[in-house]
C-alpha cells in the first residue's frame, strides 16, 4: 500500500525532509518474509542508508533527514532485526527549531504531473542518483586503513558491526581491508571503480539480498549471495560472520558448541480475549475453513482455528475466494475469517466492501481488543486517543461494517463464552442463505493498562475428577493452564492466571470450576468444539 506513493513521490520530489523508516526482520523472527527493503528503495529510486548500531541508527536518522532535504528525494532508513533489538547508550542533542512555516507554491507539472511531465521528472531523478552516488557524506567508509593485502572485506548494517569486533578478536585487523557501506544505493561511483581496480577477491556480507553485490557487477572477483558463499536464507549471525572472515583470511575456524535449550513455542498471553474467541469459532463451526490476517491473532494457529495467514486484509478476500470455489458444492464447508480491529481499518474495508457486493456467505469475526497490541498497544481509529491519549474522534465498528452494507452486525463479549457461541451460531445461519455477517468480538487487551475492564470471577481451581486427559491443554493452551508431566491432573498457575474465567467453559468434564465452588464429580460447562 506504501509502494505507490513512494514511488510516486521520487518523481515529485520533495519539499522539507521525508524520511520512511523500513525494518527488516532477516531470520525471519516475526515477520511473513525476509523481504530486503533496499531492493525497494532500489525499484522507487531513493537511497537507502543501512545502520549497523542503535547509536548509528540515530545518527543516521538525522543524516537522512539532511540528505533529503538537499537532493528533494524521500530517503529509506532499513534497521534490521540487531539493531531493533540491541541497547545502547545513545547521546541526545538538543531538538532544533528550524522556524519554518507552511509555504506551499503551485506548481502543478511537479506536484500534479501527468504522464508528459513525469519523462521529465524521471531525467531528474536519473540526476539525482548520479549526484548521490557522489555524495561524500555517504561514501563508504574504511574502517582499518592500515590493514593490507589483496582480499577485501564489504559489510553493510548489523554485519558491520560483527566484523569489526571479530576481526579485532582474532587478530586480522591488520590483514583484512574492512569497508562499511552506509549507503547501499546508490553504491558509490568511485568506491565501485577503486575497490575493483585495488583488490583481487572482494568478499561481500550483507543481509539479505546482494543489493552490494550486483552493483559491484564482476562476477570472478566478488564473492557473496551470488554465488552462494554467503548464505542467502536467514540472519547473518556473529558464527556465521567469523566463518566467513576466516575462510577469506585462510584461518581455521571451529564452530562453538551452542547449548541447546529447550524451545517453547509462542502462545497467546494468559487471559487474552482472542483465545475465547477461536474456542468460541470451533465450537460454532467445527469443520469449517478459518482464515486470518496478520496480528498476535496469529497465534490461533496454535487452537486448530487458523488455516490460512496471508497478508494484511487477506483474511477477508481469502474467505471470499473459498465460498466461490465452494459455491454450487452440495455440502459447502462454513467459512470463519478473523481480522484485529486495527488491521480491518487499516486493510479491511475495501476487502469487506467486496464481499458484499459479491454476496459472499460467510462469517467475519473482528477481534477488537481496543488496541494494537502486537506491535506496543498502539491507539486504533475505534479508540478516540491519540498517541498521546489526546482526545480524538472514535470511528464506531459497528457503524463503518454497517456503512459497507453488511445487514448482520452484532458485537458479543468473549469473556461470555456462551453468548459468543450463540451468536457466531445465528451469524452463520444468516451467511448461509443471505451473504456476509459480522460478529465483533470485543474485550480489552490485558497488556494495555490504560484501559478499564471489568473484573473476572477470579482464579479458579481443578477439582479431583480431572483425570489428566489433557482436552484443555490442548484446545484452549492457556498459559495458567499447566501440568508437570504427560499424564497427571492439570493445575492453575495462579501467578499467570488473568481470573478472566473462560477456561470454566472449556473443560467436557466440568474439572474446571470457580473458587468456593469445586467439589469432585460436578457436571460439564465446556464440550469437544
Amino acid at each position: 500500500m506504501a509502494s505507490d506513493p513512494l514511488m510516486s513521490a521520487a518523481y515529485m520530489g520533495t519539499r522539507g525532509g521525508f524520511v520512511v523508516v523500513s525494518a527488516d526482520d532477516p531470520g525471519p523472527h516475526s515477520s511473513q518474509t525476509e523481504q530486503d527493503s533496499r531492493l525497494m528503495a532500489m525499484m522507487a529510486k531513493v537511497p537507502v542508508l543501512d545502520p549497523a548500531t542503535p547509536s548509528q541508527a540515530k545518527a543516521l536518522a538525522a543524516e537522512a533527514f539532511a540528505l533529503s532535504e538537499a537532493f528533494s528525494l524521500p530517503v529509506l532508513l532499513r534497521p534490521t532485526t540487531r539493531v531493533c533489538h540491541a541497547r545502547q547508550d545513545v547521546p541526545l542533542g538538543p531538538i532544533q527549531d528550524l522556524g519554518r512555516k507552511p509555504d506551499f507554491q503551485k506548481d502543478p507539472a511537479r506536484w500534479a504531473a501527468t504522464p508528459k511531465f513525469r519523462l521529465r521528472l524521471h531525467g531528474e531523478l536519473e540526476d539525482k542518483l548520479a549526484a548521490l552516488a557522489a555524495h561524500p557524506a555517504t561514501a563508504p567508509r574504511r574502517l582499518n586503513p592500515e590493514a593490507e593485502g589483496q582480499r577485501a572485506v564489504v559489510v553493510s548494517g548489523v554485519a558491520a558491526a560483527h566484523a569489526e569486533e571479530i576481526l579485532r578478536a582474532r587478530g586480522l585487523w591488520g590483514r583484512l581491508p574492512l569497508y562499511q557501506v552506509i549507503q547501499p544505493f546508490p553504491l558509490h561511483t568511485d568506491f565501485i571503480r577503486r575497490l575493483l581496480a585495488d583488490y583481487a577477491e572482494i568478499l561481500v556480507i550483507e543481509e539479505t539480498t546482494g543489493v552490494i553485490e550486483m552493483q559491484l557487477a564482476d562476477r570472478h572477483r566478488v564473492r557473496g549471495k551470488m554465488d552462494r558463499r554467503v548464505p542467502a536464507v536467514g540472519e547473518l549471525t556473529p558464527e556465521t560472520v567469523e566463518r566467513l572472515l576466516c575462510e577469506v583470511a585462510g584461518e581455521p575456524y571451529h564452530a562453538p558448541e551452542m547449548p541447546r535449550a529447550p524451545g517453547r513455542r509462542p502462545t497467546l498471553c494468559a487471559g487474552c480475549p482472542h483465545r475465547a474467541s477461536f474456542f468460541a469459532i470451533k465450537k460454532a463451526a467445527p469443520r469449517g475453513i478459518y482464515t486470518s490476517d496478520i496480528g498476535c491473532y496469529t497465534l490461533g494457529l496454535n487452537l486448530g482455528a487458523v488455516d490460512t495467514v496471508l497478508c494484511m486484509g487477506a483474511a477477508i478476500s481469502q474467505a471470499a475466494g473459498f465460498y466461490h470455489a465452494y459455491k454450487g458444492q452440495a455440502r459447502r464447508p462454513d467459512i470463519v475469517a478473523t481480522i484485529g480491529d486495527s488491521t480491518f481499518f487499516h486493510a479491511g474495508l475495501p476487502a469487506l466492501v467486496d464481499a458484499v457486493v459479491q454476496n459472499v456467505g460467510f462469517v467475519l469475526v473482528i477481534l477488537d481488543n481496543r488496541t494494537t497490541a502486537m506491535t506496543g498497544n498502539q491507539p486504533t481509529p475505534a479508540t478516540g486517543k491519540g498517541v498521546l491519549r489526546e482526545t480524538l474522534e472514535a470511528v464506531s465498528i459497528e457503524a463503518a461494517v454497517r456503512g459497507c452494507g453488511v445487514r448482520y452486525v452484532e458485537t458479543a463479549d468473549p469473556y461470555r463464552l456462551p453468548e459468543l457461541v450463540a451468536r457466531l451460531k445465528e451469524a452463520l445461519a444468516f451467511s448461509r442463505e443471505h451473504g456476509p455477517a459480522v460478529v465483533i468480538s470485543r474485550y480489552p487487551c490485558l497488556l494495555d493498562r490504560g484501559t478499564e475492564r471489568p473484573p473476572g470471577p477470579g482464579v479458579p481451581v481443578i477439582t479431583e475428577n480431572c483425570d489428566g486427559c489433557g482436552y484443555c491443554l490442548q484446545h484452549f493452551e492457556c498459559p495458567a493452564l499447566v501440568r508437570e508431566a504427560d499424564e497427571g491432573p492439570v493445575r492453575v498457575e495462579a501467578s499467570l492466571c488473568s481470573g478472566c474465567g473462560v477456561c470454566l467453559h472449556v473443560c467436557p468434564k466440568g474439572s474446571i470450576q470457580p473458587a468456593g465452588a469445586a467439589s469432585p464429580g460436578m457436571p460439564g460447562k465446556g464440550g469437544q468444539p
